[in-house]
């Protein structure tokens, strides 16, 4: 396969879980990142390093309303649930699986 049509591959697969991450707004972050390592505020980051290394001028409120779909204030706002304590736990131990964030 040549580069150009994995690129193309790639992002649509990248459109189409940003796509599904927007409608599934009662899954929440820690949840995500309990479980995968990552969550919508990772990809966020991950697309403005993207960004960053193409010389293109992106904010991080930017990056972020591009994966969540609506500002962050919004999307907290409305779908945003209280982490548990078990959550919180669960989170704190599984922090060295935790997405690398300085690069993709």
């Amino acid at each position: 396969m040549d580069t150009t049509t994995r690129t193309q591959l790639e992002a649509a697969a990248f459109r189409g879980l940003i796509a599904h991450l927007q409608q599934r707004t009662d899954v929440q972050n820690i949840d995500l990142m309990n479980l995968a390592g990552f969550c919508r505020n990772c990809l966020s980051k991950w697309y403005l390093a993207a960004a960053q290394q193409q010389g293109i001028a992106l904010n991080y409120d930017q990056a972020l309303e591009a994966i969540y779909g609506m500002p962050y204030s919004a999307w907290k706002t409305q779908h945003q649930g209280k982490a548990s304590a078990e959550q919180l736990d669960t989170f704190e131990q599984t922090k060295p699986l935790h997405a690398k964030i300085s690069g993709h």
